[in-house]
Formats: structure tokens, C-alpha cells, sequence
């Protein structure tokens, strides 16, 4: 059996654990009270300051996204510009520029005669052609333009241009003669061109000679 003097000791030492619990739960209610009591004031100081307020209106509109403006087919310009730059004018006049030799030649200032006589005497071997028979002027313009630019990539040297005699034209007259030449001339690719050999065509054609490619 315990004795009594043991028993008090621990109904003491009780008595102060609940004495401090309640003290420490009074301390945290009274610390929960100063801080609801300074955030009450705060608020009140807040909307002091800020006065009356009111919700914003709302306008009765639709929001409605911009429109994308289209893209630019920047590419599609470039080339158009490049076809522009290249394009050959039918108003341009060769005649001053022929020599007067019955082939009607034509060099650049910077060729001499001797690279004239060796054209027409076959000393650059045709490596390809393009006739030009039966086209419209406008399709043999586009036609000659397109040929020359492929020619000119795979670094060719001599090639031949039949525009023809014009035997099957309304008035027997070569129409696309004069106007082959005329573009030729426009063309900077092009250095030299003569009249071709009999073999080679005559006076239906002309044997062109192109700058070298580097």
C-alpha cells in the first residue's frame, strides 16, 4: 500500500502540469485576441484610406482577336524581282551595236574581232540548242530567258539559237530574227553571237557565245 505522503507529492505535481496548460492556453487566446484586434484595425485604417469603392462596369462588348495579317511569301517576291531584273524589252534596238558584215555579229567592247572570227568560223563546238519555231514572242522571250539561265548553270560555252527564216510566217518576213537578236544583247551572259553557218542553219540561227562561269 502506498504510503499517503507519496500520494500528495503526485496530486502536487498534477496540480502545477494543469496550472501551466491552463496558462499557456490563456497566453494563446490572448495572443489570438491582439492579433484579431490589430487586424481589425489595419482593415479599418485600409478602407479609410481607399474610401468607397465600387465593382468595375463591365462594357457590353465582344473581345474579339485581331486579325493575323496574311504571310509574305517573301521568297515568291524575290524571284518575281529576279524575273523583273532578267526580263528582256522588245523596245531595245541591236542595230547600232551589229557589226556591218553580212552576218550582223555582235561582241562586247571587251571582245576583240579575232573572238568574232573564230565564232564564225566553228571554232567553239555548239554543246547544245534551242528552236524557237512555231512560239509566239512571248513564249519565245520566256523560252530564251529560261534557256539561257539553264545553260549558263551547267557552265556552257557555245550553244546555237534557231529563230528560222520566217518562210512560214503571213508576210514571209523572219519575226522573231531581229527580236532573238535584240534580246541577246540584253542578256549579260551573252559576249558574242554571229550569224551560223550554212551547216548550222544559215540565216534561220544564230551561233551564241557565253561567259565563262566561275
Amino acid at each position: 500500500m502506498p504510503s499517503p505522503l507519496k500520494d500528495f507529492a503526485s496530486l502536487t505535481q498534477l496540480r502545477q502540469q494543469l496550472k501551466v496548460q491552463q496558462e499557456a492556453r490563456a497566453a494563446a487566446e490572448l495572443e489570438q485576441q491582439r492579433r484579431a484586434k490589430v487586424a481589425a484595425i489595419e482593415a479599418d485604417l485600409f478602407r479609410h484610406s481607399i474610401g468607397q469603392v465600387a465593382p468595375l462596369v463591365v462594357p457590353d462588348k465582344a473581345c474579339l482577336q485581331a486579325p493575323r495579317p496574311e504571310p509574305i511569301a517573301r521568297q515568291h517576291l524575290a524571284d518575281e524581282q529576279a524575273a523583273l531584273a532578267e526580263s528582256l524589252s522588245d523596245d531595245f534596238s541591236v542595230e547600232t551595236l551589229l557589226d556591218t558584215d553580212a552576218e550582223l555579229s555582235y561582241a562586247r567592247a571587251s571582245i576583240t574581232a579575232d573572238t568574232v572570227r573564230k565564232l564564225r568560223r566553228g571554232h567553239w563546238v555548239i554543246q547544245s540548242q534551242l528552236d524557237l519555231h512555231g512560239m509566239r514572242t512571248d513564249e519565245a522571250r520566256e523560252a530564251l530567258a529560261d534557256y539561257l539561265r539553264s545553260v549558263c548553270r551547267r557552265g556552257l560555252r557555245c550553244v546555237r539559237i534557231i529563230h528560222g527564216k520566217g518562210l512560214g510566217s503571213i508576210n514571209k518576213e523572219p519575226v522573231l530574227k531581229g527580236k532573238v537578236r535584240n534580246w541577246l544583247v540584253q542578256k549579260d551572259e551573252v559576249i558574242a553571237f554571229c550569224q551560223a553557218k550554212a551547216s548550222d542553219g544559215g540565216s534561220g540561227a544564230l551561233v551564241v557565245l557565253l561567259k565563262a562561269q566561275t
